[in-house]
């Protein structure tokens, strides 16, 4: 898919399958892909990430740098932890690209607009990310 990128030292992200993945999404979405980078970390680099542009002194499973203006256009990163992203499959007993699926879609919607701050747009954004994930996960999970 042209001007995603998706960057990852880690044998178990499979990026073909993603760059279909983020294909059937933004299609479903009627989103404009401007440019997007998928950026498969560790923890210590993404706390590094999280306390420096976040101020945030702990791991996290995603952050994401929106740089587009409006709400059809993604224009922006994201950062995913592996290491956090395996603790999550386990804790919620799904297989590691279905969690992985799921991180891409939440960072997805995060770039065009959807937040998750208080339990309403959590519950909002949730069901959108589970919609679009049970919906395609066969593409990751084949």
């Amino acid at each position: 898919m042209k001007n995603l990128r998706i960057y990852s030292n880690y044998k178990i992200i499979e990026k073909k399958k993603l760059h279909q993945y983020v294909k059937f999404i933004t299609q479903d979405l009627n989103l404009s892909l401007r440019s997007l980078e998928i950026n498969f970390i560790n923890s210590k680099a993404i706390k590094e990430i999280n306390k420096k542009f976040l101020s945030h002194d702990y791991s996290t499973d995603i952050i994401t740098f929106n740089y587009s203006e409006a709400q059809n256009i993604i224009d922006g990163e994201i950062f995913i932890s592996v290491d956090d992203a395996k603790e999550n499959a386990k804790k919620f007993k799904v297989k590691f690209q279905e969690e992985i699926g799921r991180l891409v879609a939440h960072g997805i919607l995060h770039l065009i607009g959807f937040d998750d701050t208080t339990p309403d747009q959590r519950k909002k954004m949730k069901n959108q990310e589970n919609q679009l994930l049970k919906k395609y996960k066969f593409i990751l999970l084949r």
